[in-house]
């Protein structure tokens, strides 16, 4: 049950301590400090690498924010989420939604399901094809780009809105990557998957298939041939189990593995599989080895180890005779350290999965074919916050086959200049590589991260390979480097545009019409705390939470269906209506309600737009900052400096 927090009261019991001086200045009841309306970064979009503007679609989507014209609001929801991420049906499932850690919301009951919203939103724009928005003008610039992962394509999907002519390098037949060839297809239906890409490349992404750069083609011919060469190879090569017998042959990677299963070689796994890791990833590989089960009956050339290296690859009939397999997963972290998801964690423990932390490995045990039989592994302590051994407390775990997910790093041949040591690339604040002014790179490469995060810097690169492109000086980044919300862009929208400004001095600019008056954007370097909203106006409400579909133990063997339900649309605007809109006015008329000197009063309608609903008559103002305290978004400040 959803724990229920005490936010009926704006000052605790203890609360003694007055604000600072400069914000305190009254007589009697009055202060020269008066409303001023500030857009601030919300926690969601400050905790999100991508850097969406998540409070803003889900004001779309609850209907705060209008659709221009006769646009269905699912298609307006689309166009902000893509202002960031070009992949919203494929990350509302499996990106593990840091955003939602850092809802402000976490402090009245439970985090709004950003993640559930943004499916919808994806799934909605795949059903009704939408398009994605319209590219700038042709710059006459050619961009390389390197790997169709999720780096790759967004970069290249930001630099084509910016005009400038892609051509996508991969190595493999399809595109996607590790979406493609790391992400289990019962999490990411490739039908999911091709739809979200080939959106990309209509807006005119040119690709070349089967191409390996430092085979096919060098980086130095990349860098003849085009003005700019952005790198997204992502790390797809595992880490080998860093104990005596870790080489053995049925010790393979987990991202060897799960490319296995997903280019469709692997059919059925070993009887007793033993998965060391603790992220997400150890847990896809569990997930997958349950689903995919053993055969009894195992012919020497169909050995999972011998698929997963390319040697052979299962015969379909096969499948009709496996049964389930025993899957183990071990961690050096306790369970509560483990950086893998809790959802994620949860349902392979469901499916059968089990799961032993707080354990090291300390030697692969062979057989005399130098094959793996049983992984020894010794207990650690966590007690003091580090990781302690625990002497004589050595134990052996059987198995039939190990798959190592604890660390990849990319495959740089061909890139061999750029290595940093431990198989990355380094890049600076731009994602720029140091000493090769055209050369950017993002996404695993860089240091393999979540998906959300290749994401957020490929746009920042792209924006760096713009400037880059127009010689230009890499400016620095804002403080809160995210997609910001721009009013001034909204009243153009609703032409509502301020007129031009002649540049004569004046006076009195609250009625001018060439001014934004009464608002203050720090979106850019400030991000609003939950103590500054009233959470009292917020009522109790539990999270619309998207349906699974019941898979355990049992049914688990050949189950590759995906598990969780999509929301309903009204489901899916009943959860953006739990939204905050921390930092954003929502319309909820508190202000104009308590003001006792009638001062704060709706814009009329003809003229209001999103930011700009409530405005101030300052001849009535007395600055009593009771406007300040019921505001439930923080969007109220009273009058910023002195």
């Amino acid at each position: 049950m959803t724990e229920k927090r005490l936010t009926k009261r704006r000052f605790k019991d203890g609360d003694d301590a007055h604000r600072p001086w400069q914000e305190e200045i009254f007589t009697a009841d009055a202060s020269h400090k008066c409303p001023t309306y500030v857009n601030r970064t919300p926690p969601c979009q400050g905790s999100c690498p991508s850097g969406e503007d998540i409070r803003g679609w889900l004001n779309i989507a609850r209907g705060i924010e209008k659709a221009p014209g006769d646009m269905a609001w699912q298609e307006y929801a689309f166009n902000r989420v893509t202002d960031a991420n070009p992949f919203p049906a494929i990350m509302g499932r499996v990106c593990p939604a840091p955003c939602e850690d850092g809802c402000n919301r976490n402090e009245v009951e439970d985090h709004v399901g950003i993640n559930a919203v943004e499916q919808f939103i994806g799934d909605y724009a795949l059903e009704h094809k939408l398009k994605l928005k319209k590219v700038a003008q042709d710059s006459g610039k050619k961009v390389a780009i390197v790997g169709s992962g999720v780096a790759g394509l967004a970069c290249a999907y930001h630099l084509r809105r910016m005009g400038h002519a892609c051509t996508v390098i991969e190595a493999h037949e399809e595109l996607g990557g590790m979406m493609r060839y790391g992400i289990p297809g019962y999490r990411v239906p490739n039908e999911v998957l091709d739809g979200e890409i080939q959106r990309i490349l209509d807006l005119g992404v040119d690709v070349r298939t089967n191409t390996k750069v430092g085979v096919d083609i060098s980086l130095e011919e990349l860098q003849e041939e085009f003005d700019a060469v952005f790198i997204g190879l992502g790390a797809q090569t595992g880490a080998a189990l860093p104990v005596p017998g870790g080489d053995a042959a049925n010790c393979i990677s987990g991202v060897a593995f799960l490319q296995a299963f997903n280019d469709g070689r692997l059919k059925h796994t070993s009887a007793r599989v033993l998965v060391v890791g603790g992220g997400d990833t150890s847990m896809d590989v569990a997930a997958v080895a349950r689903r995919l089960g053993h055969i009894t009956q195992e012919r020497e050339h169909d050995r999972p180890e011998d698929i997963i290296l390319g040697h052979v690859a299962h015969d379909a009939a096969t499948v009709a005779h496996r049964q389930g397999a025993d899957v183990t997963l071990v961690s050096w972290e306790s369970l509560e350290r483990m950086p893998a998801t809790k959802m994620e964690v949860h349902h392979v423990t469901q499916e059968g999965v089990k799961i032993m932390g707080s354990v090291l490995p300390v030697k692969v045990i062979t057989d005399d074919e130098g094959r793996a039989t049983a992984l020894r592994l010794t207990e650690v302590d966590w007690a003091s916050g580090k990781s302690v051994v625990k002497e004589g407390t050595e134990f052996d775990i059987e198995c039939d086959l190990i798959v190592a997910a604890i660390g990849q790093r990319g495959d740089l041949a061909g890139f061999e200049s750029l290595d940093n040591g431990r198989g990355l690339i380094d890049a600076d604040g731009f994602y720029r590589v140091k000493d090769h002014p055209d050369l950017f790179v993002g996404g695993d490469i860089v240091k393999p991260h979540l998906l959300t995060t290749a994401i957020g810097q490929a746009s920042i690169a792209a924006e760096g390979i713009d400037s880059f492109l127009a010689g230009h000086d890499l400016s620095k980044r804002p403080k809160v480097d995210v997609h910001r919300y721009s009013l001034l862009e909204k009243l153009r929208e609703t032409h509502h545009e301020p007129g031009p400004y002649d540049h004569s001095q004046t006076r009195g600019t609250d009625h001018a019409d060439f001014a934004v008056h009464n608002y203050e954007d720090r979106s850019a370097v400030e991000i609003v705390p939950a103590d500054e909203l009233f959470l009292g106006h917020f009522k109790y409400e539990p999270r619309h939470v998207r349906k699974e579909n019941d898979i355990t133990s049992e049914s688990v063997l050949g189950s590759f269906g995906e598990r969780i339900q999509g929301l309903l649309e009204e489901q899916a605007i009943a959860e953006a209506d739990r939204c905050m809109s921390c930092g954003m006015c929502f319309e909820c008329d508190n202000c104009v309600i308590y003001c006792p000197q009638i001062a704060i009063f709706r814009v009329k309608k003809t003229d209001s737009t999103m930011g700009r609903y409530v405005d101030t008559d300052y001849t009535r103002c007395i600055g009593c900052h009771i406007c300040e305290d019921v505001c439930p978004s923080g969007y109220i400040r009273m009058g910023l400096g002195e």
